[in-house]
This record gives structure tokens, C-alpha cells and sequence, in this order.
């Protein structure tokens, strides 16, 4: 009795520094820290596909899903919670036979309403095979059916004769072979290589007008019948279950990868690897956004590059994370506003005694809680991934209103600044933490209302004091929560997620983390699928 699994990681995820494209952000994007248990599901929904790939070609893989032995051991802790659905949400037809007996002539049977009853599952096991499949094997599924046995003999037929109650008791082993086939880039799940072992049929009649020798009658003559449709049935219902879970996962996946016009695009870009001690997964990666499109080829992805050790992997192409980059620029979503009250906070925060006289210049002299300040990308950023970090190029204009006698409030200035932040990230307590580790500043150009007496050596010195010390800080303080909320809002909350590491290298970035088995999302998938 084995069910073999095959799995994959449809997604592109916890890109949790993709969402850094500036420092000036003001409506971060969510494919930060994607829902780990989501993907967790797709890489256990990828492992077999009938898609056809070069062998060990990764060229279009943007990103990879990597799940070893002990996560596959964690997430088989439920497998019978699904297993257990398929039975009680199958739909037994009636079964109807006849068959001619000695004395008696045709003897015309029915068994009406059957319905599963105390269904348990005693153990299921996992295992990987090499460069075959995942096996899961259930044993020893005790379920009770009950129903009507309506029968008659003679020339009588079955509706015309008698009608009993019954009672099947039942001891079933199960072997499932799963294999996913592609169907318009998506999976589906083909679960017809599906094999029941009874250990136990026990027919119960109950009441005591039949004829003694009925019980014997029917327990020898219908169990062949019985076990037919009941393999028929409960594999059909498995075969349904499992491509409902495919298409909640991906449906699910897809939801956490988008946020309004923006979407990633996770289509398998490779055939899956399985062997004995992990499963591995490959996929496109590719912005989806409307009227533009990214390609991703020459990565740069080996099956070296990720390790063995921990329970869970996501390996990213910087061409994912950039793209990502573009599609926040284009949907305008790099822009930033500054309240008077921030305003007066910041600049009160530093010592800007040096400075005093600029920012009198620059303001107007105007009360500090009543200015605004503004600033946007001019070109989309620019991020690679190194040791050292992700590093994002921007090139960003900002502006400083004042309070207006004719309008409500007036340019007074503004300036245009490249930033390259190198920015680290990590995730503990269920919060995203961003540790700016450098960052160059350069004025490009500035621009003031009114003429100003400062030196421009003076007036730059300021601004790039302004942009490091200020406003760098000030983005990311506000970034951390907004994200956090942000990944929260997508359940990330939810799953336990035991020492998540992330690692950039030069042109990649590696996520390796453990995980305690992700209940809420079987939760939800019993709930809203069955």
C-alpha cells in the first residue's frame, strides 16, 4: 500500500528583499516572505509531470523549491485528515445484482444509501524514492458502511421483495500511485494507478424476520460486488480530492504571489528531481504584469547551490527580484509622503545645529508641522543580490512643500539624489527586520523656489546628510511594520517557521528554514473544498 506523491513549488516567494526597490516606498508589495506553507503544499504537488523538459536544463528557472526527507516526514503527519475526507465525501452508488441459487431460482439484490460511518486510519508512512516518487503508505483503514439491503427470489423482483438494514465492517489497506500531469501550465493530479487490499468484509443484517440462511447467502455472493465498487468509488473521490488540492494550492499560491495588476508567474520551468534524500522543483518566476513582460534565461541555478540540511529551500534569480522592482515603478507604487509632524520628528531627531540656517532657507521659515514633503522614483530600481546583500540602485526626486497664502501649500524645494542601499533582511518573531548595512548618496540636481544664500558645497552636504540620516532610517522603520502587516495579511502569522535564513549571494538569493506542520492551511482546504 503506497501513495506516491509527487510535489513541486509553484511559486516564487519570500522575496523578502524584493521589496526594497527604494528608499523612498510608499505601498510595499507582498511577495515578501509569501506564506510559507502555501509553497510548502506546491512543492509537494510538483513532483511528477508529464511537462516535457530538457534533462537537467535550468536555463528558464527563475525559481527553485527544494524539500527534503524531514519535511516530507512532517507534512505526511495529516495525510490521513485527506485521506479520511476522500472516504466520507465519496458518493456510493447502489449496488444491484442477482443471481440464481438451487431450490430458490433467482435471487435479485440491492443495497440502497450507503453511507461511511467511524472511519480511522492507523498509520501512514513516508518515503522517497529514487527518481521515482514520494510514497506514502496508508495501512489499515477500519471504516464502517451502512445502508439497506433490499432483496427478493423467486420471480419477484427487488423492489417487490424484502428490505433490511446493514452493516459492512471493513479493514482496507491503501496504495496510490500519484502522477501530476501539465494542463494549461497548471497541475493535475492523475491518481487512477489506485489499489485497495481488504483485510476484513463483514456483512451484519440486522432484525430477525430474514431467513437464517440470508446473512450467509449475501456475505458470500455480494462481498466480490462490494469491494469492486468500493475501490471504485474511493478512488475516484481520492483522484477528485487530490486535483482539488492542486488547484487550492495554486490558486492559493497565485493569490500570494499578486497584488493588483502584479503578478508572478509560476509555471514549471524544469522536471522536478527526486531522490533519496530531498525533492526539488522548478519554476518560470516571471513578472506578470499587464503590457510588459521580463524574460529570465541563462540562469545561473545549480542543484549544488542548495543544501540538504534544513527541512525547507527557495532559491531566487535577481532577475525575479528586479522585476519585481519594475512592476512597482510602473504601477506607480514608489512614492513617498512625509507629514509636517514626520518632518519636525526627523530633522528634531538629529543635530542639524550645522544645518539650521538651510532648513530656514529651505522651508521658509515656515512652522515645520505645516510642511510636506514628497519623493518618487524617476526610473524604475535597479536590485542585485551579492554577499553582502541586496543592493538597490534608485534614482529618486524629492520635494519640500510650504504652507501658501494663495494655494495650499507651494513647491519650496526640490532635488534629485542615485542611492545604492545595501540592504540585509531577516525574519524572527514572526516580524521582517531590514538592516541598511551601506548606503552611497549622490545629488544629482536641486532646485530651490527662492534664491538661497547657502554655498552649494553647504546645500549638498545637507541634502545627502538629510537623505542618510534621516531618510533612509525613516523608510525602513515605517517598511518593517508595513510589511510585517502586509505578510500578515496574507496569513504568513499563521505558520510556525523555525529559524528562517536568508542568504544573498552574487546573483541569487537562498531562503533555508524549518516549519511545524502548517494545520490552518488543511484547515482551510477541508473547509472550503469538501
Amino acid at each position: 500500500m503506497t501513495q506516491r506523491k509527487r510535489h513541486c513549488c509553484g511559486h516564487s516567494t519570500c522575496n523578502t528583499v524584493a521589496s526594497l526597490p527604494n528608499y523612498f516606498i510608499l505601498r510595499p508589495q507582498p511577495f515578501t516572505m509569501v506564506p510559507l506553507a502555501v509553497i510548502v503544499a506546491l512543492c509537494l504537488l510538483s513532483m511528477s509531470s508529464a511537462c516535457d523538459f530538457e534533462p537537467a536544463s535550468y536555463e528558464n528557472t527563475g525559481i527553485v523549491c527544494k524539500l527534503t526527507r524531514p519535511a516530507a516526514l512532517v507534512l505526511n503527519e495529516q495525510t490521513a485528515q485527506v485521506i479520511q475526507a476522500a472516504f466520507r465525501h465519496a458518493t456510493y452508488p447502489d449496488i444491484h445484482g442477482e443471481r440464481s441459487v438451487r431450490f430458490l431460482g433467482k435471487v435479485v439484490y440491492g443495497l440502497n444509501n450507503i453511507q461511511i460511518n467511524d472511519l480511522t486510519i492507523e498509520e501512514s508512512k513516508v518515503d522517497l524514492k529514487e527518481d521515482e516518487a514520494i510514497e506514502i503508505k496508508i495501512q489499515n483503514v477500519s471504516a464502517t458502511f451502512k445502508g439497506s439491503l433490499n432483496y427478493g427470489y423467486g420471480g419477484w423482483f427487488v423492489n417487490l421483495g424484502h428490505s433490511i438494514d446493514f452493516e459492512i465492517e471493513s479493514a482496507i489497506d491503501l496504495q496510490i500511485n500519484t502522477k501530476l500531469t501539465c494542463e494549461n501550465n497548471r497541475l493535475a493530479a492523475d491518481t487512477s494507478d489506485c489499489y485497495l487490499a481488504f483485510h476484513k468484509l463483514v456483512l451484519h443484517l440486522h432484525g430477525d424476520k430474514q431467513p437464517g440462511w440470508i446473512k450467509q447467502l449475501f456475505t458470500n455472493f455480494i462481498s466480490f460486488t462490494l469491494k469492486l465498487a468500493l475501490k471504485s468509488q474511493i478512488c475516484k473521490e481520492i483522484n477528485n480530492v487530490a486535483n482539488l488540492l492542486a488547484s487550492f494550492i495554486q490558486d492559493r499560491a497565485e493569490k500570494f504571489l499578486s497584488d493588483g495588476d502584479i503578478g508572478v508567474d509560476i509555471s514549471t520551468a524544469a522536471s522536478p528531481i527526486i531522490n533519496s534524500n530531498y525533492v526539488e522543483s522548478h519554476h518560470k518566476g516571471l513578472l506578470l504584469y499587464p503590457n510588459h513582460s521580463v524574460a529570465i534565461s541563462e540562469s545561473t541555478f545549480t542543484p549544488a547551490l542548495l543544501a540538504e540540511s534544513r527541512m525547507l529551500y527557495f532559491w531566487f534569480s535577481e532577475k525575479v527580484l528586479n522585476s519585481l522592482g519594475v512592476a512597482a515603478f510602473l504601477d506607480e507604487r514608489l512614492v513617498f509622503n512625509i507629514t509636517g509632524k514626520d518632518i519636525q520628528e526627523m530633522v528634531e531627531s538629529e543635530d542639524v545645529e550645522t544645518h539650521r540656517a538651510i532648513l530656514k532657507e529651505v522651508f521658509k521659515g515656515a512652522p515645520l508641522k505645516d510642511c510636506l514633503a514628497k519623493a518618487w522614483s524617476l526610473t524604475p530600481p535597479q536590485i542585485t543580490l551579492s554577499s553582502e546583500g541586496t543592493v538597490v540602485k534608485s534614482h529618486v526626486a524629492a520635494e519640500f512643500s510650504v504652507p501658501s497664502r494663495e494655494e495650499d501649500s507651494a513647491v519650496a524645494f526640490y532635488f534629485e539624489t542615485e542611492v545604492i542601499a545595501t540592504i540585509q533582511a531577516s525574519y524572527a518573531e514572526k516580524k521582517l527586520i531590514l538592516h541598511l548595512s551601506d548606503a552611497g548618496i549622490e545629488i544629482k540636481d536641486y532646485r530651490s523656489a527662492s534664491e538661497m544664500s547657502a554655498k552649494e558645497e553647504s546645500i549638498r552636504h545637507f541634502l545627502t546628510r538629510t537623505v542618510s540620516v534621516v531618510g533612509i532610517p525613516a523608510v525602513i522603520s515605517r517598511l518593517e511594520p508595513a510589511l510585517t502587516s502586509l505578510m500578515n495579511s496574507k496569513g504568513l502569522h499563521f505558520f510556525e517557521i523555525k529559524n528562517p535564513e536568508i542568504i544573498t549571494k552574487e546573483g541569487y538569493l537562498i531562503i533555508q528554514l524549518d516549519f511545524e506542520f502548517p494545520h490552518h492551511l488543511l484547515v482551510d482546504f477541508l473547509k472550503q473544498t469538501l
